[in-house]
């Protein structure tokens, strides 16, 4: 069965194996009938660089309900990739580990070695707590009330 690529009114984009006299699968997003459009074009024996990382599949119905002939065709494709990668490192991207991916950084990760940005906007305040910095929280670890001066009576 081939793999077709459809795109939806709605914007959405996305690829099925089915056959050649199936009808046209609904949109995942919204349900309606989406196009068929062309395939990107054919390598016709020329060498590729296969999958990315980020490009492979990461769910379950992305493989097709781990269909065996599709999985194994994968892991054929993503041996193929790592070693190119280990001749071309540049084709592999930045590896650096994510340490962060929730809440401001979810558009744009931030990776180990990355420079922590500034304070955000808002309640928060960008930072831990192991420090003063002039202002109370509410929270229970303010300054102490200071001591009352002696007036100079006596």
């Amino acid at each position: 069965m081939p793999i077709y690529v459809y795109r939806c009114d709605c914007g959405e984009r996305f690829e099925r194996l089915v056959g050649i006299d199936a009808p046209t699968p609904g949109c995942p997003a919204c349900g309606g009938t989406p196009q068929k459009i062309p395939a990107g074009p054919s390598l016709l024996g020329q060498a590729g660089t296969g999958l990315s990382k980020e490009q492979m599949p990461q769910t379950w119905r992305g493989t097709y309900n781990g269909d065996r002939e599709y999985v194994t065709g994968l892991r054929r494709q993503w041996d193929q990739r790592q070693r190119l990668e280990a001749k071309h490192p540049e084709l592999a991207g930045d590896q650096r580990p994510i340490i962060a991916h929730e809440g401001r950084f979810h558009g744009a990760p931030l990776r180990a070695g990355d420079p922590v940005p500034g304070p955000s906007q808002g309640h928060g305040h960008g930072h831990g707590h192991g420090h003063g910095h002039g202002h109370g929280h509410g929270h229970g670890h303010s300054p102490p009330p200071a001591k009352p001066t002696d007036s100079g009576s006596s």
